[in-house]
């Protein structure tokens, strides 16, 4: 019972913070702002690497 009281605690406050966390990506979504990490790739990088996993894909499929 001395454990009981300070774990349900414990609960509750993550549960809060949980919510809290939730909320505030829920309004940075709604507010249009970009969630995530930042891309390492350029757009014209990332072409350039699905065009070469393409022709990589073709070269190996012929005989």
């Amino acid at each position: 019972m001395i454990l009981t009281m300070p774990a349900a605690v414990v609960e509750m406050e993550r549960d809060l913070l949980v919510e809290h966390a939730q909320s505030a990506l829920a309004r940075a979504k709604n507010e249009g702002k970009m969630l995530g990490r930042l891309s390492s790739t350029s757009i014209e990088q990332r072409a350039e690497i699905i065009a070469s996993m393409r022709s990589e894909r073709v070269s190996a499929r012929l005989p």
